[in-house]
């Protein structure tokens, strides 16, 4: 039973890592300008389009490797729930027709509170690091 689980978690860190690292990816291919611009019609100071964009790549090459698991996800819990209280709650969970609902958002935060909560160890540079340090610990013994 621990296995599945740990397959499941594998599963769900890397396709969350891959989703947000596409999601940073496409703000800086669409012109991170628009973005800032975009952010400052809205109320947020536009630098934090660049904060925003590096957290999302920079976190999702962290999940899809395995490193910092907890502490990337606990990242994008905060990011999903500004998108969703300060963007999408007033469109509604499916939208109004020319914008998106919050149902995607709900869903990243979610997952990334399962992670938070679910360290996945399955295939990751965390694996790789606390395997090293077992092994020494056992060779100094």
């Amino acid at each position: 039973m621990q296995l599945k689980n740990e397959i499941g978690t594998l599963i769900l860190r890397v396709t969350l890592g891959a989703l947000f690292l596409i999601h940073g990816i496409v703000k800086f291919q669409g012109g991170i300008e628009n973005t800032v611009g975009w952010f400052s019609s809205i109320g947020i100071p536009g630098f934090m389009a660049y904060a925003v964009a590096l957290i999302e790549i920079i976190g999702g090459v962290a999940l899809i490797i395995g490193f910092a698991t907890r502490y990337v996800s606990a990242l994008y819990v905060l990011l999903m729930i500004g998108a969703i209280v300060k963007v999408k709650l007033s469109v509604g969970l499916l939208g109004n027709g020319q914008m998106a609902g919050y149902e995607l958002d709900l869903a990243f935060l979610v997952i990334s509170v399962y992670l938070t909560m679910n360290d996945s160890k399955l295939l990751s540079i965390h694996q790789l690091f606390s395997q090293k340090n077992t092994d020494n610990v056992k060779k100094a013994a």
